[in-house]
């Protein structure tokens, strides 16, 4: 009978497994809503692997927001029709059949805990924030950026998590056609 010989852990693979556990987790449950037991039983891996590859909860929080805040969602790197390009995508995303993305969902259910806000507020910072900044020309572009992201999440809270009637029934046209001015006067600058 041959001795069996337990097979070695790809590190990458684990680590990927756990940071997607963490999101999904996170974005269902927020910061206070799931324990490392939870990811880890979700990524398959127990918890004393997970504190091994990031530390404590706050570590992987840390990871899993700064993954999921990475990805472009309603701002791209860069775009020709800054305004077009964030109408579609925020209306596409927000409407009552979509589930809202995970890096809003993960931001609205840890904003009741500090740690957890600073962390997502720091990521915002970094990757949407900064994207949306660097394609507005105008001397007050955080500013904007900070409100247009407002909106944003905005629109993703009423239409896609409340439900209120006029956004939920409206017209994805008629939605589009509504926003885009607001869009468009946070982005464009008629003094610049």
């Amino acid at each position: 009978m041959a001795a069996s010989h337990p097979q070695p852990r790809n590190a990458a693979a684990t680590r990927e497994a756990i940071l997607k556990s963490a999101i999904e987790n996170f974005a269902k449950a927020g910061y206070d809503g799931v324990g490392v037991r939870q990811i880890a039983h979700d990524a398959g891996v127990t918890a004393m692997l997970v504190n091994r590859y990031f530390g404590s909860k706050e570590g992987l929080f840390a990871e899993a927001v700064e993954t999921a805040f990475a990805t472009p969602v309603f701002v791209s790197e860069q775009s020709d029709s800054l305004v077009a390009d964030i109408v579609e995508a925020l209306v596409a995303g927000s409407g009552s059949r979509a589930d809202a993305p995970q890096p809003f969902l993960i931001m609205l259910r840890s904003a009741s805990n500090p740690v957890a806000t600073t962390i997502v507020r720091k990521a915002i910072e970094r990757h949407v924030g900064a994207r949306l900044t660097r394609q507005l020309d105008s001397s007050d572009r955080e500013l904007r950026s900070e409100i247009l992201l407002a909106v944003i999440s905005g629109m993703l809270m009423m239409r896609g998590v409340v439900g209120t009637r006029a956004l939920r029934k409206g017209k994805a046209a008629d939605i589009a056609r509504v926003l885009e001015p607001m869009v468009a006067a946070l982005i464009d600058d008629p003094q610049a």
